[in-house]
């Protein structure tokens, strides 16, 4: 005999039928493109009205990694899938160290290509993966459309009883229980345009705010100088050509200029650029940075004070 596994009937305007969407499948092929379209276009004023929620989680992931901590995402299906694809891009990007971001997604590795049965419901497999992992000073940013999602509040819980800060991305007004969580970053982004399909806007609002969470995070340790990668790592011949494209348009120098900074700053983006800019030698550049822990500005600002 089979056991009938339990139900859960979710409050949550992402579960309701969108009146806006009833007649999807009368639609000609572009009228429902269209149709998709415009719900699209609802969800960055979703994501505006959350941001002031979403700055003090960027304060509290950049403190945690300037101070030698780390940040986690903690996600189940679609979110946890946009959790690991956003960490994963930082290495290559922002030339982020590999255990900056770690990422816990219900139903492991397995889960990231194919649904694992239940593994979202599992509050215990949650609680016991921050267990093993956070540490007090760390910062843990759950995704979860519903706000309820067992494994990711079983994380969230076990890693504040660490210590550890805590913070919530989730779609629904309704979601209850969360008073112990230090950010709630309420993104409400209503019916979607399939009932439950919430893949769709209020996926789109995860990828937004995930996007906006690490970029912020890696701007204010420094990652960058003005709006141009200058710690990315130049790993094939496509990076290197940015490389060299970074430092002209950062300096004004002439592309051999700036291949004969690079090679005197044995490829350290950075080091060059403070070179160019300041017209000290490698050497002083690289002390600059190193005091001024990889800030482009606050390095030329100490070198230029003492020229």
């Amino acid at each position: 005999m089979t056991v009938p596994r339990q139900a859960v009937h979710v409050d949550s305007p992402t579960e309701r039928r969108n009146p806006r969407t009833a007649d999807l499948d009368l639609l000609s092929t572009l009228d429902l493109l269209r149709s998709i379209n415009a719900e699209d276009r609802l969800v960055p004023d979703a994501v505006a009205a959350a941001l002031p929620a979403l700055a003090t989680a960027v304060d509290l992931a950049a403190e945690a990694l300037r101070t030698g901590h780390r940040v986690h995402y903690v996600g189940a299906g679609t979110s946890g899938r946009m959790a690991t694809a956003d960490a994963a891009e930082l290495a290559p990007t922002y030339n982020a160290p590999p255990d900056w971001f770690v990422v816990h997604h219900a139903g492991g590795a397995t889960a990231l290509r194919s649904a694992v049965e239940d593994a979202e419901d599992d509050a215990d497999a949650g609680g016991a993966a921050l267990a093993r992992s956070a540490r007090p000073g760390d910062f843990v940013l759950g995704l979860t459309a519903s706000g309820r999602t067992p494994y990711v509040l079983g994380a969230l819980r076990a890693a504040g009883a660490l210590g550890a800060r805590t913070g919530l991305v989730f779609s629904n007004p309704h979601a209850v229980g969360l008073s112990d969580i230090d950010v709630l970053i309420e993104v409400d982004t209503g019916p979607e345009v399939v009932a439950g399909s919430t893949r769709m806007k209020a996926g789109t609002a995860q990828k937004l705010v995930l996007t906006a969470f690490s970029t912020a995070v890696m701007v204010k340790l420094g990652r960058t100088y003005s709006n141009l990668m200058v710690s990315m790592r130049a790993t094939n011949a496509k990076l290197r050509g940015r490389t060299l494209r970074i430092l002209r348009e950062a300096t004004g120098a002439d592309m051999h200029e700036c291949a004969e900074a690079l090679d005197e700053a044995r490829g350290d983006l950075k080091v060059a650029l403070v070179h160019l800019l300041s017209g000290v030698d490698t050497e002083q550049a690289a002390e600059a940075l190193a005091a001024a822990d990889g800030h482009v500005r606050k390095a030329l600002m100490t070198v230029r004070a003492t020229v």
